[in-house]
Formats: C-alpha cells, sequence, structure tokens
C-alpha cells in the first residue's frame, strides 16, 4: 500500500512541473481543423496503407514523441523512444484499448450471439474477466506445446500442397499458399476441425476456405478507416462499415458451425475451444464470441509474418544454411515426427531468425493504449484518456538502438540480446494486453521454417531493385508478392 501510495505521489510531482500538453510538438492541421485530411486519398502527404511512412516522417520532423490532432478533441500522441514506452506499459489497473470500434458496433447489434464485444475492443472488467479465462489455454506453454504434433502433421501436408501447386523450378507466390496453412491450423487448434484448404476443390473462389481468407483480409483492412475520423458509420452505414458486416457475418456463421460440431463431438477432439465449454467461468455467449475472435485473429496474423520471415530467408543464404543445420539435429530424417523438446532446446538460431524479422516487419507499427491516469512523457504532461500509440516500427529501425538497423541480422539476438532494450521489438504487444495467442503463433512459425528448409533450399524471385514494403492494414501485409523457389534438398 504504502509503495502504491509512493508511486502516485511522484507521479503527481512529475505532472506538476511537466511541459504542458500543448506544447507537445506534432501536426494540427490548418486552422486547428485537425489533421485527417494528410490522410485523404490524392490530397494529403500520409496514407492509411502507408502508415509506418507517416510515422517516419512525423519522427524526422518533429522527434521522439508527436502529438498529432486528427480532428477538433482528438488526439494521438506517437511515442518513439523506449523510455516513453515502458513507462506506457507500466500503467495501472487494467490498460486501456480505442480500436475495433465498427467491430464492437457490430456485434452491441447482436445481444443474442455477444455477451461482449471480445477480446480485442472491450476494456474493464468485462475484458479482464473474459482475458483471464481464455489465456490459460493460450499462453501456459505446456499447453501450447501439447499441439507440437498437429501442427506438424499440418505443415507437413502443406509442404506436399506446394509441391503439387506449381510445377518444378517455378516460383511460388507464398503469401496466399500461407494464408491457407494459417486458416487450417486456426480451424483445426480452435476447434478440432479440418476444413481441407489445401484440396483442389477448396482453392476455388465460391470455397469456404477462400471465402474465409477473403473475410479476414476485409475486416482487418477495415480497423483502421473506421477507428479514425469522423466516424461516419456510427449515423448512416458508411461503405467500409458495410464491408465490415458482410464480411463477420460470414465469418460469424462458419465459427457457429464449427462450435456446433465441437460441441456434437464432445471432448472425443482436443481443441482451444472444447476446453472453453467445459470452463464453468464461461457461458455459451463467451464461447461464441471467442470463437469469432480466434477465427479473426488467427488467419492473416502469423501468414503476413511468416511471409516476411521467408522473404527474408531467402534473401540470406548464409542464414538458410545455418537453419538447415538445425533442422538437422532435430529432424535427422526429413519423415520423422517433430518433439516438442526439440523445439525447447535445440533451435537457437533459429528463433533468433524469427525475432530479426519481427524487429524489421512486426506484425504491426505498434500498439495503443488510453491512458488511465495522468502521465509524463518524454517531459510533457499527457492527460487521462489520451490515446497513446507506440512506434515500434520506426523506433526498431534507427541506429542509436540497432547498429545497421537495416540489415538483417540474426545474429544479434545471440551476441547483444542483453544489451538490447526490452520495449523496443514488441510485435506481440505487452503486459496484460498482449496478444493471447503469441507462444503458439512463434511456435507455428518455428515449424515452419524448420520443416521448410529441412526439405527445401530458398531462392528469392520476386523484385530485386527494392525492399519488400509494408501495406498497413491495421496488421503488416507485404506489398508485393512473395516470389520464392523451392529447390529439393538431396539429402
Amino acid at each position: 500500500m504504502l509503495t502504491k501510495l509512493l508511486k502516485v505521489c511522484c507521479n503527481a510531482r512529475q505532472c506538476i512541473f511537466a511541459k504542458p500538453f500543448e506544447a507537445m510538438p506534432g501536426p494540427r492541421g490548418p486552422f486547428g481543423l485537425g489533421n485527417l485530411y494528410n490522410y485523404m486519398p490524392g490530397i494529403g502527404a500520409y496514407s492509411w496503407l502507408r502508415l509506418h511512412k507517416a510515422g517516419q516522417d512525423k519522427y524526422d520532423k518533429y522527434g521522439s514523441i508527436v502529438r498529432e490532432t486528427m480532428v477538433p478533441g482528438q488526439d494521438i500522441v506517437w511515442l518513439y523512444d523506449p523510455k516513453d514506452i515502458a513507462t506506457l506499459l507500466n500503467e495501472r489497473d487494467c490498460p486501456q484499448r480505442r480500436s475495433h470500434l465498427a467491430l464492437a458496433e457490430y456485434r452491441k447489434q447482436r445481444p443474442h450471439l455477444y455477451k461482449t464485444t471480445g477480446l480485442l475492443p472491450t476494456n474493464g472488467p468485462d475484458w479482464w474477466r473474459l482475458r483471464a479465462q481464455v489465456q490459460k489455454e493460450l499462453s501456459a506453454p505446456r499447453s501450447v506445446r501439447s499441439f507440437v504434433a498437429e501442427v506438424d502433421g499440418v505443415t507437413r501436408e502443406f509442404l506436399n500442397f506446394l509441391q503439387r501447386s506449381e510445377g518444378s523450378g517455378a516460383s511460388i507466390d507464398m503469401l496466399p499458399k500461407l494464408t491457407r496453412l494459417n486458416l487450417e491450423l486456426t480451424c483445426l487448434l480452435t476447434f478440432g476441425a479440418r476444413i481441407e484448404s489445401f484440396s483442389p476443390t477448396e482453392q476455388h473462389a465460391n470455397s469456404r476456405s477462400t471465402r474465409l481468407m477473403h473475410a479476414a483480409e476485409t475486416t482487418n483492412s477495415c480497423i483502421l478507416p473506421t477507428d479514425q475520423g469522423l466516424q461516419l458509420w456510427r449515423y448512416v452505414e458508411t461503405p467500409s462499415y458495410r464491408r465490415l458486416r458482410q464480411a463477420q457475418s460470414y465469418m460469424e456463421s462458419v465459427a457457429l458451425e464449427l462450435l456446433e460440431q465441437t460441441m456434437e463431438e464432445g471432448s472425443s477432439r482436443s481443441s482451444l475451444i472444447a476446453a472453453y465449454i467445459q470452463n464453468p467461468q464461461l457461458d455459451h455467449l463467451d464461447v461464441i464470441g471467442t470463437s469469432a475472435d480466434l477465427l479473426l485473429a488467427g488467419i492473416d496474423t502469423t501468414s503476413y509474418a511468416s511471409a516476411f520471415l521467408l522473404y527474408h530467408v531467402a534473401r540470406h543464404p548464409e542464414v538458410q544454411q545455418r537453419i538447415y543445420e538445425e533442422a538437422l539435429k532435430v529432424l535427422p530424417r526429413a519423415e520423422q515426427a517433430l518433439s516438442a523438446d526439440a523445439l525447447r532446446t535445440d533451435i537457437t538460431y533459429t528463433r533468433a531468425v524469427l525475432k530479426e524479422s519481427l524487429r524489421l516487419n512486426p506484425i504491426s507499427i505498434g500498439f495503443g493504449r488510453v491512458l488511465n491516469q495522468d502521465t509524463v512523457l518524454s517531459g510533457y504532461f499527457v492527460p487521462k484518456g489520451t490515446t497513446v500509440v507506440t512506434q515500434n516500427m520506426v523506433a526498431c529501425r534507427q541506429p542509436q538502438h540497432f547498429p545497421e538497423p537495416l540489415r538483417f541480422l540474426p545474429e544479434r539476438w545471440l551476441q547483444q540480446r542483453n544489451a538490447l532494450n526490452p520495449y523496443l521489438v514488441l510485435p506481440f504487444g505487452h503486459g496484460m494486453r498482449a496478444c493471447i495467442a503469441r507462444r503458439l503463433a512463434e511456435q507455428n512459425m518455428h515449424v515452419l521454417l524448420l520443416r521448410l528448409l529441412r526439405n527445401y533450399e530458398l531462392i528469392w524471385r520476386g523484385r530485386a531493385d527494392a525492399e519488400l514494403d509494408i501495406v498497413t492494414l491495421l496488421i503488416n501485409k507485404p506489398d508485393a508478392p512473395v516470389l520464392i523457389e523451392l529447390r529439393s534438398r538431396t539429402d
């Protein structure tokens, strides 16, 4: 109690002597009307699809903390300094977010299916009640390791799918293939169900797999445009809200179908949802909402991250060789099963490769909070209720934080790890609102990388004149095809 009181007093003293919020540098827009116009297509210098470039521009112009007025009365504070990011993440009570607002509205209109608006937009006690129960199955290392055999089995099927899809020596656009892999894994681990997304019939435009993939990307692409600005969708159904509603309606119908199938099978198949059904702290509507959340979160997030991972590996033969050597240790025979124990101890370099890929191409540009108390950041007073967003992607590309910041150097995580600030590389967020499926996503990508490199050499066949960049669809998507040739290994 005394420690908490001292922290409150210290914070109050800092606030008194801090520079005023109004003095924080940043764009306010002409005549104080806001900077939203600067994101309008054909008019402004920024784009919702290139938020990392907007973030770099603001950092260059204003420094490591920026206050941007989007519309009068709606400010966003952008953070680039890891010290400020640490301060933000050490806030008391339940962290608040201002995100997925249109998704929340969609679910509020369907109280017969949703008890809350879900893990992403919900705040306060409702969020913590749901999070505390859901994370038990997703965050516990033992629970995550129990899925290794199933993930490995699906990944081996995926390699056969790649082999069937293209002829020898052909370049494969990996992203749509990876999306099918992660759709299959999401449905298997969440519902214990196979949807056969690798089968020829599921390749058609009107198949369930293809429609799910499209619906997930549509939903994610509509989040930022509906979160920011005037939010006219609250009064009239805008095109962005209509696309989100239609996409969510389809994903919801599939989630309900798979949930019903899980309930009919009972405990005959292990899955996350089977465990949630048996949890007395979660009612039926909680389980429906969690089903929809996991289906949405599990498809594109890991697919985009995996695509960037393979891009970096394909462009660095020396990195491939070291991963291959590790793969030989855990898979002496290519056809043998991959064990959970091997993933715990024998893949140090593979882990470093994923870490470095996520440094250069994180899942999102950063993450946001709504301050639940007055705070001092970079010497400025920032009032309670302000939206604050970190700019980790930009910060991770600055030379004061990482030597040769634009080079892909997995070795930095083996040689300099203790010297690196822990609040810079946070691809899954941090603290109480970190991604609850982080361990599972990382495990899936480790399995993919080891299996793929054990069997194939990767040859980059994409554009050679420029780096692969990102499109910001809430999560970072490659802005060009991820073209890779798979060359079979002979041993």
